[in-house]
């Protein structure tokens, strides 16, 4: 009899385990199903944000023909940036996640000199096709900095979650050994929109 009942109390324990674990795997993959999700909205504002460069670009040209050089720097972060999205980016890849950063951070900083340059031609910045541009292009990142907040909020549950006991004894065992890493751009570069003054 007393066989029984320890058998019964091992098998209440083992069952008990085997459920406990199964939550902590579902917790984790709903998680990591957050972070792609909002990673994947950093993706479609950022490539907005490359869609719209192309007719900035175009709109200021005739402008600005002896600023070729600026043209040319935004163009060519542009397409570094426009690269570095191609593919799929893994959030839990701190190099590539890196490279992305500093392609967007670099994107931001020629565009801001871009605009700088732009407000030495009062016609330009008179021409209702460059501020409906700057409009879009200042709301873009103002969605690019809101879903970057949400993305990185939920890498940080995530990483906290997978990190903490007892959840960091199944983790790597169910397939999140890796940390996701958090999008840090260039806040001055990228969210702020330039501040310029000619006296």
């Amino acid at each position: 009899m007393m066989l029984w009942i320890l058998l019964g109390v091992f098998a209440f324990f083992a069952i008990a385990l085997i459920f406990w674990a199964i939550s902590i795997y579902n917790r984790l993959v709903v998680l990591k199903n957050q972070v792609d999700r909002d990673f994947s909205q950093i993706e479609v504002m950022l490539k907005r944000r490359h869609d719209l460069i192309p007719n900035l670009i175009e709109c200021v040209k005739g402008y600005m023909s002896h600023e070729k050089s600026a043209f040319m720097d935004v163009v060519d972060k542009r397409n570094q940036a426009v690269s570095g999205l191609q593919g799929s980016v893994d959030p839990t890849d701190a190099q590539a996640m890196q490279q992305l950063a500093g392609a967007e951070s670099a994107l931001g900083g020629a565009l801001g000199k871009l605009f700088a340059l732009s407000e030495a031609y009062p016609d330009l910045k008179a021409n209702t096709n460059m501020q409906d541009l700057q409009k879009e292009l200042r709301d873009t990142e103002d969605k690019v900095a809101f879903t970057r907040q949400a993305f990185n909020n939920a890498v940080t549950s995530y990483n906290t979650y997978k990190q903490t006991f007892p959840p960091v004894l199944f983790a790597g065992t169910f397939g999140h050994a890796r940390d996701a890493c958090l999008l840090d751009f260039d806040d001055n570069e990228i969210n702020e929109a330039p501040k310029v003054s000619f006296t």
